[in-house]
């Protein structure tokens, strides 16, 4: 904020007071505070919430004489944003506005700060305007950055010459290593990684580039880049995950680590030709960015009493389901982390090692030095281990070694790609295991999902007679039926404070902004776990479908993945849309 001298700061008191913003009683109690305690007057007013950073601002504004502009909820073009370079605008503390008449408009928080108005025109080459801002309006200016898009810019600017170039002299450069493509590709991933990106797509079309990011597990437009850029943009990936760059007809796969600040991250490539040219989907795994901890992903109740219950015993499988990047492998790393000890040895095979783990023996498949998971589940059964990790189970033969590894008093955790717990059991008959190994080895069976979590910001409302009739389809009889059941049902299902069944319940929805983005932040995970006890173990045994395994699971108390989200719902954790968009197919 700029630098009030005393008469300024009483000529802004004043002028909130005369406009009904701040209570002339409550400023002069403050003052009466700051006489005995010697504090600053303003600093006393604001930690009382008195008065706002951006009253204060907009009031300083008008006593300046200056213009005042409120830049919070305010999303900004990324366009805007390209003008000034993240790491300028932070050390400044300005926020880009745009170009008027060949002026840069910046907001700031002292515009009588002419060193700082002169340094932003020395390095943009550009007569600068400045306009008055509250420190929170400029933040929330800044956090829309997430990547540094100069980099693409100067990108699209160098590689359009070069076309230009080519056409005149019929000879594009070879774009070098340190080359603005390089700044590219280095803009976006750190957008993806700052923005908790799953993924990155890059895919051509037919006049044009597009990047879209998975963010919380939905795809969203990032940029769209000139087609001039594509082909020396997914060269650079290939050099970097060591592919042959002149291979145009096959797809490829590689990978390759980067660091985004004080954050390793790990990126897996997918590069496939596609009509317009080749598509790229990176895969990044940050390793800092999980809990591992299974109770704050979100399993509880009855699903977390029958897992814990499954990894307690000494040997047998515990094998998790679900779609690709439904946080399958999270789960298991988060049961890992759960039984490991000094006592045990625990050895995981995987494709890729995600995360890396102290006192974990971890090793990482390579196909073609001949290391598969069936080859790899061989030796590590050579290894003396108690506790094996197959990252996934694709055939017969790494599902035979499995078994066998469980049989032979192994604990073992694996994945597989079916649609719900109950699915992983005629999915491994498929492979050929017999029935009988497969109801004596199995102990645990989960399925799961991810939907996205409603923001700390969001609003309450109560259920339309539709959803009303959805949650009583779904979880009406879970749910308490009266108010004397609440604590014990609640208490069962791990949710506090459920609603009594009735025809109306009280929901949530987040605050959509550039924040949080259609009002969610973050993922939580739906669960369901199987025990596989005596009556399943018949059932699996006289080749029982999905569906017949799990009614008798229900019987036996289950909580469906569906159930799960409505009771999450019904807790504000999500939302029922989110519950219906992942889980819509389950019963």
């Amino acid at each position: 904020m700029a630098l009030l001298t005393k008469d300024s700061l009483e000529r802004v008191i004043e002028l909130l007071i005369n406009e009904g913003l701040v209570d002339k009683a409550d400023v002069d109690r403050v003052r009466q505070e700051v006489a005995q305690s010697k504090r600053p007057l303003l600093e006393t007013l604001m930690a009382q919430k008195i008065l706002s950073n951006e009253m204060l601002a907009h009031a300083t504004a008008v006593v300046m004489g200056v213009p005042y502009v409120n830049l919070k909820n305010v999303e900004m073009d990324q366009d805007v944003l390209t003008l000034l370079p993240l790491e300028v605008a932070e050390r400044s503390m300005v926020a880009p506005l745009g170009e008027s008449n060949g002026q840069l408009v910046v907001a700031m928080l002292d515009v009588g700060n002419i060193q700082a108005v002169d340094y932003l025109s020395t390095f943009t080459g550009k007569m600068v305007r400045a306009v008055m801002a509250s420190s929170e309006g400029i933040q929330s200016v800044l956090k829309q950055y997430r990547g540094d898009f100069t980099g693409v810019a100067q990108a699209v600017k160098v590689t359009n010459q070069e076309v230009a170039q080519a056409k005149a002299n019929s000879n594009v450069k070879t774009i070098t290593q340190d080359s603005p493509i390089s700044k590219a590709l280095t803009s976006i991933l750190e957008f993806a990684v700052k923005s908790k990106a799953s993924d990155v797509h890059i895919e051509p079309l037919e006049d044009s580039l597009i990047i879209r990011c998975r963010i919380d597990g939905v795809l969203r437009r990032v940029m769209e880049l000139p087609k001039a850029i594509e082909p020396a943009l997914v060269s650079r990936i290939k050099i970097l995950a060591n592919l042959k760059i002149d291979e145009h007809r096959i797809p490829q796969d590689g990978q390759f680590a980067v660091m985004v600040g004080d954050k390793e991250v790990d990126l897996r490539i997918a590069i496939s030709p596609v009509v317009w040219g080749e598509q790229v989907v990176i895969r990044l795994l940050d390793k800092s960015g999980t809990s591992m901890d299974i109770a704050s992903m979100g399993m509880t109740g009855r699903a977390l009493k029958t897992v814990l219950s499954g990894i307690s015993k000494p040997n047998g499988m515990i094998l998790t389901s679900g779609p690709t990047g439904s946080g399958k492998s999270t789960t298991l790393y988060a049961l890992i982390k759960q039984i490991k000890s000094e006592k045990i040895n625990i050895v995981t095979l995987e494709d890729p090692v995600e995360y890396k783990m102290a006192g974990v023996n971890q090793i990482q498949v390579n196909v073609d030095a001949g290391l598969t998971f069936a080859s790899g589940l061989r030796s590590i059964l050579r290894q003396d281990p108690d506790v094996v990790m197959v990252g996934e189970i694709r055939d017969g033969e790494t599902a035979n070694l499995a078994v066998q590894a469980s049989l032979t008093g192994h604990l073992v955790f694996s994945t597989l790609h079916t649609n719900s717990a109950a699915g992983i059991l005629p999915r491994l008959l498929d492979m050929g295991i017999e029935p009988f190994l497969l109801a004596s080895t199995l102990n645990t069976v989960i399925g799961q999902r991810l939907v996205r979590r409603v923001s700390e910001k969001r609003t309450s409302f109560q259920s339309s007679e539709m959803q009303a009739q959805e949650i009583n389809s779904v979880v009406g009889d879970l749910l308490p039926q009266t108010q004397d059941d609440v604590a014990r049902v609640s208490e069962d299902l791990g949710y506090p404070g459920l609603p009594v069944k009735g025809n109306a319940y009280t929901l949530v929805k987040g605050i959509d902004d550039q924040d949080t983005p259609g009002g969610y932040s973050g993922r939580a995970g739906l669960y369901e776990a199987i025990d596989v006890d005596e009556d399943i173990q018949k059932l699996i045994i006289s080749h029982a479908t999905a569906s017949e395994v799990m009614r008798a699971a229900r019987e036996k108390g289950t909580v469906t993945m569906r159930q799960d989200g409505m009771l999450k719902a019904l807790s504000g954790i999500t939302t029922m849309e989110e519950v219906n968009r992942v889980a819509s197919d389950l019963a």
